[in-house]
């Protein structure tokens, strides 16, 4: 990818043709968008049934879960990389951050894991307002909207900041931390740059709320901001350009972006794929949409990898960034 000046792959082209086709002809549609943009995937809806692809997006879904699986005992076992190894990545990006090279960068890191599901077991057993499995090829279970249109208003809620609901007083920790505020300050103005681009009107309706996560290792608290903006009449015909003019979504690379995209593929040095990407549905009138986070894939030799990171800024210590790669590796529950 060239991140100076971003140029399209052809597949990122023809999906944004037939996004705004469908979207003119207010025909619903799937979307699954990876990270970099080179094997999107548009499905109208009436065609996702022929697939191996099981969806949850917000009320909208295609599955029928099985009672059988939740009684199944969960097992899950992490095998994260040495602290001596993600060290190396992080002194690369907080060298780029002391040279004002980037503000934020978010660093992440696949972690093999063991589970005692199939990724559709995963995928049924978990409880999550937007949820993936693709072809036995990963699986996905987000708490983080990427975007929401409705009734013209187009809505970001970028999520920076997660903390342990079991540390005492945990909302007071979180919200007065400098470091998470300098984060997430730095990802709200970035989302308000980015919606600025698509949007008539942008404003912040809300500013680091609190919302809370169950997981298999107990519970989380995550913030988020609310950025919003007021799209042109026309926008269903152009929905895939505008889709496409907000990626790579902000809060999974940072600000400024080109930059921090650069960052990023030095510092990691494995294919992200389809983690950190975007997928949803437009239903015909409204769109709703996830960032893909809390992924979990499958390698070419069957083993199982769980995705996960978090946003570095220069008051960024190592070893809490290091445990937060650690702690987001978890399985939802109903």
């Amino acid at each position: 990818m060239n991140y100076k000046k971003q140029i399209l792959s052809q597949a990122s082209k023809e999906a944004i043709q037939l996004m705004n086709d469908l979207g003119k002809d207010r025909k619903p549609f799937l979307f699954i968008i990876d990270y970099e943009m080179k094997k999107p995937i548009v499905l109208p809806l009436e065609e996702v049934e022929k697939e191996d692809i099981l969806y949850k997006v917000g009320s909208k879904s295609n599955f029928n879960p099985a009672k059988e699986l939740l009684e199944k005992p969960l097992y899950l076992e992490k095998y994260p990389i040495s602290f001596q190894e993600y060290q190396q990545s992080f002194d690369i990006v907080k060298r780029h951050l002391i040279r004002g090279n980037s503000f934020l960068v978010n660093l992440t890191k696949p972690t093999p894991i063991k589970v005692n599901l199939s990724l559709k077991e995963i995928f049924e057993r978990s409880s999550a307002q937007y949820q993936l499995y693709f072809k036995n090829q990963f699986v996905l279970f987000s708490p983080e909207i990427f975007i929401k249109i409705k009734d013209g208003i187009i809505s970001s809620h970028p999520m920076k900041g997660t903390i342990s609901a079991n540390i005492p007083n945990a909302e007071t920790e979180i919200l007065n931390n400098k470091k998470e505020l300098a984060e997430h300050a730095t990802i709200v103005d970035l989302i308000r740059n980015d919606i600025s681009m698509v949007a008539e009107k942008v404003w912040v309706e809300r500013f680091r709320y609190i919302s809370k996560v169950q997981t298999s290792e107990g519970d989380l608290l995550q913030v988020s901001s609310e950025i919003c903006g007021k799209l042109p009449e026309n926008f269903h015909e152009q929905i895939g350009t505008l889709l496409f003019k907000l990626l790579p979504a902000g809060s999974i690379c940072g600000a400024p972006k080109a930059q921090t995209l650069a960052i990023i593929e030095e510092a990691e040095n494995y294919k992200r794929g389809y983690y950190t990407g975007v997928f949803g549905i437009f239903d015909g009138e409204n769109l709703d949409s996830s960032v893909m986070i809390r992924f979990i894939e499958k390698t070419e030799n069957n083993s199982l990898i769980f995705k996960s990171g978090g946003g570095i800024t220069v008051f960024s210590d190592e070893q809490s960034e290091y445990q937060e790669m650690i702690d987001k590796v978890y399985l939802t529950s109903k």
